[in-house]
């Protein structure tokens, strides 16, 4: 297809010296790389962000983590995500961390610990305000210590999630639960890490050493509190482009795509593009957004389709094959998100791997 995404590898390497601004020295860094690393491709950037100094990757599930070990991906791997009890034993294998916050956990830790004789390594992940997953917080203590006493589990962190780092008095409320329970146990060689990317931005928290960041490294902004002041520079990877595979004329008041929401006014000369909607482009985007065609702006027309789009080309040079950038540095994939009344990363992920990766720098 005349289709393709293209990430920048250069941009990559730029985020990661941003973030490292805000990261104090000796507090480690977890790369968060779940969902095909935000839609960039987990497989193709892990070892960039390791090379540029994160000492570990965070995971969706158990196939996320495998797909960067069969990559040859060494690195410690943690499963942020709830793991099934019945895949536990998949994960020791693969040496895999999990997150783990339930008796049932610990008793499948057990069974997979007297088959295969590995200690699976895990972090618990206490519920500070959430209410996602996690301890509760009534009962953090008495699990992390219980936990602390079992032979056959390699426990090597605690930790919880910010809800509204943008929200200063939500995430002091969140922090105060935290360290509560932190101050209670014994933490001598656990990685203890509680900020996000937005929080790892704003916050120097205490009972820390680890951060972990994702969003930022894709070059794309979290909501932050008002408090920061100076914002990270970041620069987005990803773009997204196509060659017109058609051009023809839309004669006045003719209709274009399906249900004819763009009619002609004037004869207008229309560029068919072969990315839709299967490709993750939503179709409430349709007569909204616009790509660009030679250094030139040209709108999108009519409903876009499954797999193809139109635009009005009218008064620009061009001809089959020619290439319409939809996403790019300039035409950021904020501004879709913000015309759908979403977050930016939503719609990375959504852009599907049928569309090729090219990796550039």
């Amino acid at each position: 297809r005349d289709a393709w995404v293209e990430i920048n590898m250069a941009n990559l390497e730029h985020n990661i010296s941003e973030i490292k601004k805000y990261v104090p020295c000796g507090v480690k860094l977890l790369g968060v790389v779940k969902a095909d690393a935000y839609g960039h491709g987990a497989v193709m950037l892990a070892p960039t962000i390791l090379a540029h100094g994160f000492d570990m990757l965070g995971v969706a599930s158990i196939d996320e983590g495998v797909d960067l070990r069969n990559a040859k991906i060494t690195c410690d791997i943690l499963v942020l995500g709830a793991v099934p009890v019945w895949a536990v034993e998949s994960a020791v294998k693969e040496n895999l961390s999990i997150s783990i916050f339930s008796k049932g956990h610990i008793e499948a830790c057990r069974k997979a610990f007297e088959r295969t004789g590995i200690r699976p390594k895990v972090h618990i992940k206490l519920d500070t305000g959430m209410n996602r997953i996690g301890v509760e917080q009534e009962d953090a203590v008495d699990f992390i210590k219980e936990v602390q006493c079992l032979d056959f589990i390699d426990l090597q962190g605690i930790f919880t999630h910010l809800a509204m780092a943008e929200s200063i008095e939500e995430t002091k409320k969140q922090v105060d639960k935290w360290s509560n329970i932190i101050s209670q146990i014994h933490t001598e060689g656990l990685l203890l890490h509680v900020q996000n990317t937005a929080g790892t931005m704003s916050y120097d928290l205490p009972d820390t050493n680890m951060r972990r960041v994702g969003i930022a490294l894709y070059g794309l902004a979290p909501d932050y509190p008002p408090c920061i002041k100076n914002k990270p520079d970041l620069k987005p990877l990803i773009s997204l482009k196509g060659r017109i595979v058609n051009i023809h004329t839309a004669k006045d008041g003719e209709g274009v795509s399906y249900s004819y929401t763009y009619r002609a006014h004037g004869d207008r000369i229309i560029a068919t593009l072969p990315v839709g909607y299967a490709d993750g482009v939503p179709r409430a985007l349709s007569n909204k957004i616009y790509g660009v065609l030679n250094g030139k702006k040209v709108p999108q027309v009519g409903n876009i389709t499954m797999d193809q789009m139109m635009f009005d080309i009218t008064g620009v040079e061009a001809g089959l094959g020619d290439i319409i950038t939809l996403l790019d540095e300039e035409n950021s994939i904020d501004e879709w998100a913000k015309m759908l009344g979403t977050i930016n990363y939503e719609l990375t992920c959504r852009l599907k791997v049928r569309l090729p990766r090219v990796y550039t720098r």
